[in-house]
């Protein structure tokens, strides 16, 4: 059979290059790839070489007035304000829809295959505000806030998850000057109070789901006076066992307070704080980066430089609002006009974990053309559709392979394959709704082949970018239309990026082929530092020549045509006992990309000749690994825990470790297997998916101990 089927495919793989042979001239003429060829130079050569010394390179973009929106919004209108910008929008856009929520009909039990029962969603339809409904609302919700007690220029707190009362919230702060601090969600209890009682805001902003957390952690925020509560379309709120002395407000209450107050609008001035961003606290507790006005409309500058966006676009919002690149991308894509749906991991496709069976994702209802993401959301969509395609049989899967191959030559020589797409691809599209056209990743870096595969796989643009919550969500970026993988792209417009040498690491600007060193970022967006963190403050960030810049503790490297690629990080760097140095992060987003791996925190001891790794398999994969092996062990958790399924996977991290150019003394000697995935609610990574590799090392220690012992 297996006989017949490579025939089969070597008949078809025939057919399908006559055809390409006659029909070549034709797609040629239609599509005319060279422009897009043409184009990717022209990108490239937009980054400018400002100095090359052996102590510093530095590469520059600048902004060019050619760029509508740049020259429409801030140069003609001279919008200085994120409030300023959403006037503008409404001035332009006003009986547009601006806000969508999807409407939930009702929640029930609904038992799986296994008997476990999950709560799950009925949901209808998006339900849409205008772009003046939107800002009569945030006006009178500012209002309310005053009303309140609010003050302008202190902070109030918006601990809650993305949704359109989130933005309304931050828009209403900012119409009366009040500087917005952002929490995390799934920050520990401990931090976020600690976050609350720095900036001592006395209002905090939260949601139906998350004011039961503050009955315990109210005890611990002695300066919060008023709970705003964005209400729930099932359940009514709860006011009881909370501390005495604290008001709990609906949402809706204060938008009506405010439209029944006298109280002026107090708009902000450029160079007023806008917010206060809690970082996710990947190194410790987290840190208060205060960006302003400025800082957030020059972010939004640079988003508009990345790609054609326009009013007919649709923007589906999951990630945590918290997040700069979230929030930065959504204020962005208001003052473009864009329409944005609200969304959650949960909801977002049909197989996501609240969507009742039988029943639309949110992506497939409100069927997007752009989105943000962070590379571990697509390394999943990787892995699922690799699972998808594996489980219809050996067959399929080499069929699949070629036209994946097939797709990924014409891609990568700009030209469509609108055939390949009508018989496999558009289904795969489908995940995403279907219209999704242009997808920005930042936070980590992306696998080279994730980055392929999604790109072919979903026929989209998928752009890496590099930034900081520092740098206020700028640095570099890839263009639509670069074809590369393993790069962040040339800086973005109006930013300056510079490398330094880093003795320690070895790293230096005079290496060859391409200079390295530690990466700093200069522009207009850099914030104005940390919030009661003056120390830290003056030691990441300074003046020089009129230019402020940020020292980003990451190590880069710059190609030739001044594209930056993050190659390690000072914090992940460890030295064995036998003098290697081991970039911890850089093993650990190589053996990522092994369809085995869901997550995996690797960790060396300088006493030590050799690594070791924490490793979250996919459970399918590893079942399935498992029972190749003979073993059938009903139970997880002793799967993991099996002498000889953990020896295989160790042979198959060696071979891909080498397969992917990693040195002997990089590859994991010892290897543990843990059963529970690391989510944002664990602790274990952040909101934006990133390893918190000293809470992780601190909660296995036994583990890594054992590893070395044995």
């Amino acid at each position: 059979m297996t006989m017949v089927v490579d025939l089969i495919l070597t008949v078809v793989q025939v057919v399908v290059f006559v055809y390409d042979v006659v029909t070549y001239p034709v797609y040629k003429l239609v599509q005319q790839p060279w422009k897009t060829t043409q184009n990717r130079k022209g990108i490239a050569g937009k980054a400018i070489l400002v100095t090359e010394t052996d102590q510093e390179v530095s590469y520059r973009r600048d902004k060019t007035t050619d760029n509508q929106h740049y020259k429409e919004i801030i140069i003609d209108n001279k919008v200085d304000t994120v409030y300023k910008a959403f006037n503008f929008s409404v001035s332009k856009y006003g009986e547009q829809c601006c806000v969508g929520t999807r409407e939930v009909l009702g929640e029930e039990d609904e038992v799986q295959k296994n008997g476990k029962v999950f709560k799950k969603l009925s949901l209808g339809e998006y339900k849409w505000q205008t772009y003046e409904e939107t800002l009569k609302i945030s006006n009178n919700f500012g209002k309310g806030l005053r009303v309140l007690g609010q003050k302008p220029r202190t902070p109030v707190a918006i601990y809650a998850e993305t949704r359109a009362e989130w933005f309304m919230s931050a828009l209403g702060a900012f119409s009366q000057s009040i500087i917005v601090s952002t929490v995390y969600t799934n920050l520990g209890d401990e931090a976020v109070c600690h976050a609350l009682n720095e900036t001592e805001a006395q209002i905090v902003i939260t949601s139906h789901e998350l004011l039961p957390k503050f009955k315990t952690m109210l005890q611990n925020c002695p300066s919060i006076t008023h709970i705003v509560v964005m209400e729930d379309q099932l359940f009514t709120m709860d006011r009881a066992g909370f501390k005495e002395g604290v008001d709990i407000v609906p949402f809706k209450s204060v938008v009506k307070m405010g439209s029944d107050s006298t109280v002026d609008l107090t708009p902000p001035d450029s160079e007023d704080t806008a917010i206060i961003m809690y970082t996710s606290g990947s190194t410790g507790v987290p840190k208060g980066v205060i960006l302003t006005h400025r800082n957030l409309i020059a972010t939004s500058t640079c988003i508009m430089f990345l790609h054609p966006l326009n009013a007919n676009d649709i923007y589906i919002a999951y990630l945590p609002l918290a997040h700069v690149l979230e929030m930065l991308s959504e204020f962005t894509m208001f003052t473009l006009g864009v329409k944005v749906g609200y969304s959650s991991p949960n909801t977002m496709t049909d197989m996501s974990t609240k969507i009742k069976r039988g029943q639309k994702g949110d992506a497939a209802v409100l069927r997007p053309t752009l989105m943000c993401c962070v590379p571990l959301i697509l390394d999943r969509i990787y892995k699922n559709i690799i699972e998808s395609v594996n489980k219809r049989g050996t067959n399929f899967q080499k069929f699949f392979e070629f036209c994946y191959r097939y797709k990924l030559y014409w891609t990568k020589s700009g030209c469509a394959t609108p055939i390949a797409d009508k018989i496999v691809f558009n289904k795969i599209k489908a995940l995403l709704g279907g219209k999704m056209r242009f997808i920005i990743t930042g936070g980590a870096p992306l696998s080279p082949e994730t980055h392929d595969f999604i790109r072919v796989c979903l026929g989209l643009d998928l752009v890496q970018g590099y930034s900081l919550t520092e740098t206020c969500c700028t640095g570099s970026c890839m263009q639509s239309d670069d074809l590369s993988t393993g790069k962040s792209g040339t800086p973005m417009a109006g930013m300056e990026l510079k490398l330094i040498n880093w003795d320690e690491g070895n790293y230096k600007v005079t290496d060859r082929p391409n200079p390295r060193g530690e990466i700093l970022v200069s522009g207009q967006s850099i914030a104005k530092g940390y919030f009661k963190n003056e120390e830290k403050t003056k030691e990441e960030f300074f003046e020089d020549n009129g230019k402020r810049w940020f020292k980003t503790g990451d190590i880069g490297e710059f190609s030739k045509d001044g594209a930056m690629k993050i190659i390690d990080r000072k914090k992940d760097l460890v030295k064995l006992q036998l003098g290697e140095y081991v970039s911890l992060g850089k093993v650990e987003s190589q053996l990522k990309t092994h369809p085995l791996v869901e997550n995996v925190c690797v960790y060396g001891d300088s006493w030590q000749s050799y690594v070791v790794a924490l490793m979250v398999p996919v459970k399918a994969s590893l079942e399935k690994m498992a029972g190749e092996l003979g073993k059938m062990e009903p139970d997880y958790n002793k799967l993991c825990k099996d002498p000889e399924v953990i020896s295989a996977v160790l042979k198959l991290f060696q071979t891909h470790g080498k397969k992917s150019n990693l040195e002997k003394f990089e590859i994991p000697a010892k290897l543990t297997l843990l059963p529970d995935s690391w989510t944002p609610e664990s602790g274990l990574v952040t909101a934006a998916f990133k390893i918190k590799r000293k809470t992780i090392q601190d909660q296995f220690q036994s583990c890594i101990d054992y590893m070395y012992q044995v």
